[in-house]
């Protein structure tokens, strides 16, 4: 039996839903060796209501359970003002995919949410931690090039890159 997989904007009563993917996901990077990313109760629950009051949280659902999460944001995002390296394009608008989630038995989610958000916008950034390895790995796979380091408001520096719909991928200086 097929399941209906759908993405849609988070709403409050989600919230509790999104949790549970959330700590999922951490449970992925600890166990694939990524101990430093999302620490100290982030994403914590204010900052998804944040994303979710600002319509930017969004859900995929499989026969409505919530099996993922993330938040779609339009540009600017103040952290991606200084790059250590170089955008593709840093003149025209673009979208930022944040706090990608999902539950470890849940399959296709990256490119699920990547067809969803580039339908709305080809011009595509994100960015994680050098430890994130299944993340880079997905990153790349889907078309993003490696831009640089950017640094997060809180001092952590991230791998940064960007996906413009008719550019191909380029393997990061950090997979070689």
């Amino acid at each position: 039996m097929r399941l209906k997989r759908k993405i849609r904007v988070a709403y409050e009563g989600d919230l509790d839903g999104i949790m549970r993917v959330v700590e999922a996901a951490k449970r992925i990077m600890r166990d694939s060796g990524n101990t430093r990313q999302w620490i100290d109760g982030y994403p914590s629950r204010d900052v998804i209501m944040l994303d979710i009051n600002s319509s930017a949280g969004h859900v995929v659902t499989e026969d409505e359970r919530i099996v993922a999460y993330f938040a779609f944001l339009p540009s600017p995002e103040p952290t991606y003002a200084s790059i250590d390296g170089q955008w593709l394009d840093d003149v025209t608008p673009y979208h930022v995919i944040h706090r990608l989630a999902s539950f470890p038995d849940v399959h296709g989610i990256f490119a699920a949410v990547i067809d969803y958000c580039s339908a709305i916008d080809p011009n595509l950034r994100v960015d994680t931690h050098s430890d994130n390895a299944i993340m880079r790995r997905l990153i790349l796979r889907h078309g993003f090039n490696y831009c640089g380091v950017i640094t997060l408001a809180n001092g952590h520096p991230r791998l940064a890159f960007q996906r413009l719909h008719h550019l191909g991928s380029e393997q990061s200086p950090h997979d070689k």
